[in-house]
């Protein structure tokens, strides 16, 4: 049975890497350092402040947006790297001596990368978003863009995924931009470590229990991209175009899931949405201690106490999956095994309640479902505007929505692309790179419900 090796798994190698006189000396700020540090500075990830992670455009600053969430994912990314990496250096001594400044450090920095970009591609108003991108797609209005499109790039849309639209920015450069064409420039290894779903959409497989099959990682326009980097690392294909994932992406999977779970319910609490009392009662067995034991510390202020518990409990979870993983590690390198790993703690039961508890209480609270269907009619009316625009330019109404595309979003000098695939591909990127307020002003603006100010 084939089985991924380590020694090829971690690389440096990045596209259209500089000469080796202009690198950046990496004894001071290692390479998958050099990975973080980009997408830090990038513009998708600044605008993820604006966008939604447990209640849409929050008037509270309790709560966490997606730019929080990532920073926080990325923060127990990194623990759960290091832990596994110590443990990996020391079981493959060959991994040493093909990598000799390789440290556990560079396995943490490795998947924090991975994790703060891991919501990167989420369109405005969370994973609603992408349902009513999807619905647009499938509507008989979008129907005329899409007569000359293959099935597979027709599912890329009907279907739009987040991480895929994620994919693309890390990788891909808008021809208005600049001659690059490699987006970010990151390592191999992140990259594939950013992949939770390293197959296209036309590969995703309906009620399968195999995590890595459930959804798509990459369109049709990066699949050449990932196809590149599944052969330089040496990841196992299980199909056509399809891979097993790179090990260190049960990791990033890992961490949003702790983050997601147990934050997300701790914002419940500060906004109300869940009592005090079935929070404590929820969280106790997390806690992964006796009942009846007391803290030295005595809380005057429950959100502190609910911050003293998240953070026990974060520490067990972080614990817990660093050993489930180590324990699968052989199975995850052959490809056999691909559940997530929080499916395996102990407490997994309590976990499950916490999740069902917010279900109810807090993503089908009423201002978030009203605020998620406003987003479809939000998007839909964007999507059709500018698509309109840039199949049908000459028209005068057309021609000023073509006026608003900023310069990134078509070819060089303001042209138009010729492959409707790919003119379909810029404007939903466009699109789906906005942030919750500004979709909303956007549209509010061209449909003439409020005027902009002028001074």
């Amino acid at each position: 049975m084939p089985q991924m090796k380590w020694e090829r798994l971690i690389s440096k190698e990045r596209a259209a890497a500089p000469a080796s006189s202009a690198a950046t000396d990496t004894s001071v700020r290692g390479d998958f350092q050099i990975d973080y540090d980009r997408i830090v500075f990038s513009s998708p990830f600044r605008r993820l402040q604006n966008k939604t992670q447990v209640m849409p455009m929050p008037e509270s600053d309790f709560v966490h947006n997606r730019l929080t969430h990532s920073l926080e994912t990325s923060c127990v990314g990194r623990s759960l790297g290091r832990m596994v990496g110590k443990t990996i250096l020391e079981k493959y001594p060959a991994l040493k001596e093909t990598h000799p400044h390789l440290e556990p450090s560079d396995f943490g920095d490795m998947v924090a990368a991975a994790c703060l970009a891991h919501d990167i591609g989420n369109p405005p108003f969370g994973h609603s978003g992408e349902d009513a991108i999807s619905a647009y797609f499938k509507s008989d209005e979008a129907a005329p863009y899409l007569l000359s499109l293959t099935q597979a790039q027709k599912t890329d849309l009907q279907n739009f995924e987040g991480n895929a639209a994620g994919f693309r920015i890390l990788t891909h450069t808008h021809p208005g931009q600049s001659s690059g064409s490699c987006g970010m420039r990151l390592t191999y290894s992140t990259l594939a470590t950013f992949t939770k779903y390293p197959r296209p959409s036309d590969q995703v497989v309906k009620g399968t229990r195999r995590t890595s099959e459930k959804k798509y990682g990459f369109f049709q326009s990066e699949q050449a991209h990932f196809q590149m980097i599944a052969t330089e690392l040496g990841l196992i294909p299980s199909g056509e175009h399809t891979f097993h994932r790179h090990p260190l992406a049960f990791l990033v999977e890992a961490a949003d899931d702790i983050c997601y779970r147990i934050i997300d319910f701790e914002d419940g609490c500060k906004l109300g949405l869940i009592p005090f009392e079935q929070a404590e009662a929820l969280l106790q067995p997390l806690l992964n201690r006796d009942p009846g034991r007391k803290s030295s510390i005595e809380f005057y202020d429950r959100h502190e106490q609910l911050g003293f518990w998240r953070a026990l409990i974060i520490g067990n979870l972080i614990q817990e999956c660093a050993a489930i993983f180590l324990r699968h590690e052989e199975a995850i390198l052959a490809g056999t095994y691909d559940q997530p790993l929080i499916n395996e703690i102990q407490q997994k039961a309590a976990l499950d309640q916490i999740k069902a508890v917010s279900i109810e209480k807090i993503y089908r609270n009423r201002p978030v479902l009203e605020i998620e269907a406003a987003g479809f009619e939000v998007l839909g009316g964007l999507l059709d505007a500018f698509l309109k625009a840039v199949f049908n330019p000459t028209a005068s109404r057309h021609r000023k929505y073509l006026d608003l595309i900023p310069d990134q979003y078509l070819a060089r000098d303001r042209k138009i692309a010729t492959d409707a695939y790919e003119r379909i591909l810029n404007i939903t990127d466009f699109i789906s790179g906005l942030t919750d307020s500004t979709a909303i002003s956007l549209y509010r603006k061209i449909k003439g419900i409020e005027l902009p100010k002028m001074y």
